[in-house]
C-alpha cells in the first residue's frame, strides 16, 4: 500500500551537517527522513522557496523535457530501502495513458515532483523498514537548529 506524503521539512543532521527532508503523511502521523545531497537539497528548497533561478536547473530542465514530450508526470513513489539506501520511481503517461516508469533517486523525484505539481507516496513497507517512522512524534532535533529559511540561504545565493 502507498501512502501519501507531504515535504514536512527540509532540515540539517546536527551530526553529520547533511540536508534532511522529512517527509509526513498527508492522512496519517507517519514520518520519514531522506538524508540528501546538499546540490538536491538546494533544488528543493529553491521550489520551496519559489526561488526562480536566471537559468533552468537540471530539475526545470526535466520538467520542460517531460512537457514537451507530451508526457505528465503522474507520481513519484519511494519504493524501497536496501542497505540504507532510498529508492524512487517516477511515473510518468503519456497523451493516450500510456504508463511509464523510471528508476530515480528519491531527492531527484522529490525534486521533480515539486516542480509538476504532482503527489508524493511512500510504500508503506519503506516506513516498516526504515525504523524511522514515527506514529506520534517528529524526530527530535536540537532545539537550536536552524529554520528552513534559515539554513539555506548560503547554498541559494
Amino acid at each position: 500500500m502507498q501512502i501519501e506524503v507531504k515535504i514536512g521539512a527540509l532540515i540539517m543532521d546536527p551530526n553529520s551537517n547533511t540536508p534532511i527532508v522529512v517527509l509526513k503523511g498527508v492522512d496519517s502521523e507517519k514520518i520519514l527522513p531522506i538524508w540528501v545531497g546538499a546540490f538536491e537539497a538546494n533544488a528543493i528548497a529553491l521550489e520551496i522557496e519559489k526561488i526562480v533561478p536566471q537559468r533552468p536547473m537540471t530539475h526545470d530542465l526535466l520538467r520542460n523535457f517531460i512537457i514537451e514530450i507530451g508526457y505528465t508526470v503522474r507520481k513519484i513513489v519511494i519504493s524501497d530501502l536496501k542497505e540504507n539506501t532510498f529508492y524512487a520511481v517516477i511515473e510518468l503517461s503519456d497523451r493516450e495513458g500510456e504508463t511509464v516508469f523510471f528508476d530515480a533517486r528519491p531527492s531527484d523525484a522529490i525534486a521533480l515532483a515539486l516542480r509538476t505539481d504532482c503527489p508524493i507516496f511512500v510504500e508503506e513497507e519503506v516506513f516498516e523498514v526504515s525504523g524511522q517512522a514515527s506514529e506520534s512524534e517528529e524526530p527530535s532535533f536540537e532545539s537550536s537548529e536552524p529554520t528552513q529559511t534559515e539554513e539555506w540561504p548560503d547554498l541559494i545565493d
